[in-house]
């Protein structure tokens, strides 16, 4: 039977421990605040509760208003959200908090990366500026221009870029640079010599210049060559299948890990398939050639190339046991996804989570949260990526 098919922008709310919160947002769509608010209402019945995790992590943006809605839950009514200013300024508008928060004191750590964009900006930035949370992980995407809709004929549409997005200490969120195009019609970021410097509510520093810098920064998480390997081959995937087939039950999705028995039948099975990848340093070999060849060095270093090449030659097993504990947690989720789908998955994913550690520790630890709010932390450590 047809029936409407209704996706969810928070699709996870729950306890990371006893006293740490955490709402997952994918989205900015229709009721995206409304969600965030029964979230946030609901942890709160927890008199444990210490502070909240809002995680923004991959999420591409969506609709304007659901970004102030969902600041305004953490902020007062009545504060400047975001601005649009463009070159007509009949257009240009401040929008503010309209609505009571649900609560203005409890900790807050927003989590970011480099797909965190548009409204996921104005959310984590507006945060910042107002200094109601701290930002965890990598700077955002950079996404700071609002776009148009205009109607042509044969009912189509345009999208016209008509100004841009300031949040509340009147930095803009744009990283490149279309005013400034180069010969070929390409655009580049914007330049250090253009990037200005603006104060937070509490007189933290701040930039403008491309997207939101966290307070908290901590490294992208890379893959090894294999771990990407038996990704983008799904045979983490296939050998997931297989076990939910075999096995009706397993732990809560928390308590669930991979033990030695189990990455032993991993080992076996990727021992019957068939795949190849290439390292890093087999890659930079092989662009040493490339380079040699090209500047008629290569003659004369061949024989020691290939015996570096031999010894390069890396080892399936040897490469699979290096790389245990991350193929445990790719194999963790993935089986924990099987039994409890997309909240398992998540669930199964904070033990091993860097940025959701990080913002635990900083949310439970009082005075490296006051730190942080008020700039200490990140003059002093933040920036080392401590």
């Amino acid at each position: 039977m047809r029936e409407e098919i209704k996706v969810n922008n928070v699709p996870y709310y729950g306890m990371v421990d006893d006293k740490i919160g955490y709402i997952k947002l994918t989205g900015f769509t229709d009721e995206a605040g409304r969600e965030v608010k029964e979230a946030l209402t609901k942890l709160k019945e927890n008199p444990a509760l210490e502070g909240v995790i809002l995680d923004l992590r991959g999420n591409p943006g969506g609709l304007l208003r659901e970004a102030i809605n969902i600041v305004n839950i953490f902020v007062e009514k009545g504060l400047d959200i975001v601005s649009t200013k463009g070159k007509v300024k009949e257009w240009d508008k401040v929008y503010k908090s309209i609505n009571n928060p649900v609560d203005v004191k409890i900790p807050v750590a927003v989590l970011i990366n480099r797909s965190s964009a548009s409204a996921s900006e104005i959310v984590s930035g507006s945060l910042q500026d107002l200094d109601r949370a701290v930002v965890i992980g990598q700077r955002s995407f950079g996404k700071g221009l609002v776009q148009t809709s205009r109607p042509l004929s044969y009912n189509t549409q345009m999208k016209i870029t008509t100004s841009k997005y300031y949040i509340p200490s009147g930095r803009c969120i744009q990283a490149k640079d279309y005013s400034h195009r180069n010969e070929d019609g390409s655009v580049g970021m914007v330049p250090d010599s253009l990037i200005r410097e603006f104060k937070t509510r509490n007189g933290r520093k701040v930039f403008d210049g491309g997207g939101v810098n966290p307070d908290v920064s901590l490294p992208m998480r890379e893959y090894s060559p294999i771990a990407r390997t038996l990704l983008t081959n799904n045979l983490i995937f296939d050998f997931a299948t297989q076990f939910r087939i075999k096995n009706p039950t397993i732990p809560s999705a928390k308590d669930f890990t991979v033990d030695n028995a189990l990455f032993t039948e991993l080992v076996a099975y990727l021992s019957t398939r068939e795949y190849s990848y290439e390292t890093e340093s087999e890659q930079l070999l092989k662009d040493l050639k490339v380079t040699a060849e090209k500047e008629k060095y290569f003659t004369a270093i061949e024989s020691e190339y290939n015996q570096l090449k031999q010894k390069m030659m890396h080892d399936k097993n040897a490469d699979i046991e290096k790389s245990r504990l991350e193929l445990s947690e790719l194999l963790a989720d993935e089986i924990a996804s099987r039994y409890y789908f997309q909240k398992g998955r998540i669930e199964n994913s904070f033990s091993a989570d860097p940025e959701v550690k990080k913002a635990i520790e900083v949310l439970k630890n009082k005075e490296m949260y006051g730190d942080v709010v008020m700039g200490k932390y990140v003059e002093e450590i933040g920036k080392k990526g401590k």
